[in-house]
């Protein structure tokens, strides 16, 4: 790691990033400062207006993700400003990016190479994918490889997203990992004009799901959570109906689910919560002919009854598994955002500070916040 003193840009003045760095789980983040070192061939400097808390993080937090080297600076969620850049990028709609524009990135990193990448058209699959925040130390050249932080460092294959100067960088963080996961569901198992949509969990992935069914063309969509005002966001997002699963029993919803589709169950169930008791209601609420999604689990949660007969076979039900997504995804997710600012603007409801970045873990464990944002360069000088 490099000393933390100043450090040499490519071609600008010295800076020094600061980060909350994560040295022991279960424990609080650490303000730290870092010299940013000098940048090579592609590689883009930014300086970070907004990192989203994801349920993720969470998990790497207290220690249950594998996937957590440490020292580490958690973070995949972001939009910057570019301060610096080594030799020449172009953003995803072809046009050179320039220092002071501000972006989006895709958080996952792919090889661009392997049969994954190039002959099945699924980059969330790269056996060489790494992300910001999740699968590099802070030891790990360019060490500012996490998002809660003031700067990071981009990798030259990293796919560029452009964000307008009159656009809010706190609505559109959520976009990069939830709506994008949620949109890469909805790929592989597209709404049909008219279809039923049933939603467990109304969460960040939850309410993109509710946007992404509206868009589709859904008639019915259906949402079961257990937090009132989360259910009121889904509404005005395109929520036809939300169930309170604190207020009513399995057999309740599926009853209420069954008399909105005149017993057919529905197209379409999404697992958005995590949870297994939610995927294993899934299957009991699904039509014949329809797809359970499962974007929900993010890690290991233990294994899941299933007879296979009576909830998929006999029905021709696809159980439908989706992981992470691709820079389409992304795309799809941001233009929703672009679309419904304001609805998307409820997600965040809480803005902290870098020096709070612990706080805002907190909030998200314990459910306090939809999503949380921290901003490390507010009131910075330009």
């Amino acid at each position: 790691m490099p000393a933390l003193g100043t450090a040499l840009l490519s071609r600008r003045v010295a800076v020094n990033a600061t980060v909350a760095m994560l040295r022991a789980f279960d424990q609080p983040l650490n303000l730290e400062p870092i010299g940013v070192p000098s940048l090579d061939e592609g590689q883009v400097l930014v300086q970070i207006e907004a990192a989203g808390i994801c349920g993720s993080d969470v998990h790497m937090w207290r220690g249950r993700d594998p996937r957590t080297p440490l020292p580490m600076i958690l973070g995949h969620e972001g939009v910057g400003r570019v301060v610096d850049i080594k030799g020449e990028r172009l953003n995803i709609h072809g046009e050179r990016v320039t220092v002071g524009d501000r972006i989006l990135w895709e958080r996952g990193v792919t090889c661009g190479q392997c049969a994954y990448c190039t002959l099945m058209g699924e980059p969330a699959l790269c056996p060489h994918r790494w992300v910001y925040g999740i699968y590099r130390s802070a030891e790990q050249p360019p060490y500012l490889n996490g998002c809660y932080a003031t700067h990071l460092i981009l990798d030259a294959r990293t796919i560029m997203f452009p964000i307008e100067e009159n656009e809010d960088p706190a609505t559109y963080v959520a976009a990069s990992c939830s709506g994008a996961t949620a949109a890469h569901g909805f790929d592989l198992a597209p709404v049909q004009v008219g279809d039923t949509v049933v939603i467990l969990g109304p969460g960040p992935l939850g309410a993109f799901a509710v946007a992404l069914a509206r868009a589709g063309g859904a008639e019915h969509i259906i949402v079961v959570g257990g937090t009132r005002d989360r259910l009121a966001l889904c509404v005005g997002l395109g929520a036809t109906l939300c169930i309170n699963r604190r207020e009513t029993g399995i057999v309740e919803r599926a009853e209420a689910i069954m008399e909105v589709t005149r017993g057919r169950g529905a197209n379409i169930v999404v697992e958005a919560s995590g949870s297994m008791a939610a995927a294993q209601e899934a299957l009991g609420l699904v039509g014949r002919g329809g797809a359970v999604l499962l974007i929900g689990f993010g890690t290991p949660v233990g294994n899941m009854q299933l007879a296979p007969f009576e909830a998929l076979v006999h029905k021709n039900v696809r159980l439908q598994g989706v992981w992470v997504s691709g820079p389409r995804h992304t795309h799809r997710a941001m233009s929703l955002v672009r679309q419904h600012p304001d609805a998307f603007a409820q997600l965040v409801t809480h803005r902290l500070p870098l020096s709070q970045a612990t706080d805002a873990l907190r909030l998200v464990a314990d459910r306090q916040a939809m999503k949380a944002v921290l901003l490390p360069n507010e009131g910075a000088p330009a």
